[in-house]
């Protein structure tokens, strides 16, 4: 694809003049009829497309134009085609919206405002088709973990060479980096893989409740133990067991864990017997170990019994355009149910997602996306939708319609204070007729009297 094709679609040869010579930047393509249109975007595909509504063999009429308009997005989805419609065809111009055309512009044309609305079109498709290049970079193989970040690929790399080994490793991350995706990979990378991997939260369960978790217990060792119950230990046998936060648990339960470490051999609470256990050790953790061994709240013979290996998880903040990567990825995933929208980012939430610090990191973005699919309005997903606003959207300048329009409402409330209310004369100082006044205040949404 030529990224700087433009097809321009309208019947009036003087028209197709005046806009090939104000797109002299672009290569210019031009089609008159539906026909010629279909032909040239099969032919050159273009990323934006200016569509004349009013089109042959019904040139007042915006039939064959929409129906044009349906067959180029059925044929080329991620085109950006502008409609061109009449000054009092809002109608037409709002349901070509709702069928996927990018914007639209009302008639008479003036050459430089549309061609600002077609610039920003061809920016846009520039940043969507990063973003589908990004996307493709991303490895989502690598047991659920998707990326294209060369930090990243490292970490998948370390996993891949560690994974076959016995050697204990130890995950060094922020909350919400993946390291539970990255243990699993880990596991399903071994030789232990068709055995168990069993997982606990070292932090998330009381001490009391914790030993018996992690070592089990014997029938009748404390009150309300009525059976005998193997922990997670024994139940990892010849498989991988996970200390999730193992920087949390408490310093009795690390002298415990620690001689079963050395001596592979657990007790269960209020037993005798010592039960010989196979089991990788992969630890995680979102703690500073080193403050806290210097702070007495850690082990540090424990802490290099856990890591062999470590492997420091990068946040997401520093892992390019990996935001994009995943935003589009959960997109794909939460929305592949609705068939009626091909969801897509706005430029405005490309920048954000780029913009924003992620001190949730992936879990936080996937939280983000999946709630904007669910609640999004549109087949468009703006900055708004995630909750986050960019600097470059808060920065960037209004559209010249925006600037009119506010410039238009602006001019009319004066003149209506002015004429204290009375529409005529209203329209005398403004030089329009009465009928435009209400036009304009229909248009504008203004309520007169307030």
């Amino acid at each position: 694809m030529n990224t700087h094709n433009l097809l321009l679609v309208d019947d009036d040869p003087a028209i197709l003049r005046m806009l090939r010579w104000s797109f002299e930047n672009y290569q210019v393509h031009t089609a008159s009829n539906r026909a010629e249109a279909l032909r040239q975007v099969a032919e050159t595909q273009p990323p934006v497309v200016t569509l004349d509504l009013g089109l042959p063999p019904m040139p007042d009429d915006a039939i064959e134009g929409l129906a044009t308009l349906e067959q180029i997005l059925s044929t080329a989805p991620d085109t950006k085609v502008i409609v061109v419609t009449g000054n009092e065809d809002r109608t037409n111009a709002v349901k070509a919206i709702g069928l996927g055309a990018y914007d639209f512009y009302q008639k008479p044309i003036d050459a430089e405002i549309l061609s600002l609305i077609v610039d920003r079109a061809f920016k846009l498709w520039e940043l969507e088709a990063e973003n589908r290049r990004l996307k493709g970079t991303g490895d989502e193989a690598f047991f659920g973990i998707t990326t294209a970040s060369e930090p990243m690929q490292r970490v998948c790399r370390s996993i891949e060479k560690v994974a076959p080994t016995d050697a204990s490793v130890l995950l060094l991350g922020e909350s919400g980096t993946g390291k539970e995706l990255l243990a699993h990979a880990l596991h399903n990378l071994s030789d232990r893989k068709n055995a168990p991997f069993i997982a606990i939260n070292c932090g998330a369960i009381p001490e009391a409740l914790l030993e018996s978790e992690l070592f089990g217990h014997e029938k009748g060792a404390f009150t309300g133990a009525i059976r005998q119950v193997k922990g997670k230990i024994e139940l990892a046998q010849r498989g991988t067991l996970f200390l999730d936060e193992i920087g949390d648990m408490p310093m009795s339960l690390q002298v415990k864990l620690l001689r079963f470490l050395q001596e592979r051999v657990i007790e269960r609470i209020g037993g005798r017997d010592q039960i010989p256990v196979d089991v990788r050790i992969v630890c995680a953790t979102n703690r500073n170990l080193h403050e806290r061994i210097a702070g007495g709240q850690f082990r540090e013979d424990l802490f290099y019994r856990i890591s062999e290996i470590s492997i420091d998880i990068p946040p997401l903040r520093a892992r390019g355009d990996d935001s994009v990567v995943l935003a589009c990825h959960f997109i794909e995933k939460y929305g592949r149910n609705d068939s009626k929208r091909k969801l897509k980012l706005s430029a405005e939430a490309l920048a954000a997602l780029r913009e924003y610090h992620w001190p949730g990191n992936v879990r936080e973005l996937e939280n983000r996306v999946k709630r904007a699919v669910i609640l999004a309005e549109t087949s468009i997903i703006g900055a708004a939708d995630l909750d986050l606003r960019s600097t470059e959207a808060a920065n960037t300048m209004p559209t010249l319609r925006e600037a009119r329009e506010k410039a238009e409402r602006s001019i009319l409330l004066d003149a209506l204070n002015s004429a204290e209310g009375n529409l005529s004369v209203a329209a005398k100082m403004l030089g329009v007729s009465r009928p435009t006044i209400y036009s304009l205040l229909k248009q504008l949404n203004i309520k007169w009297p307030p």
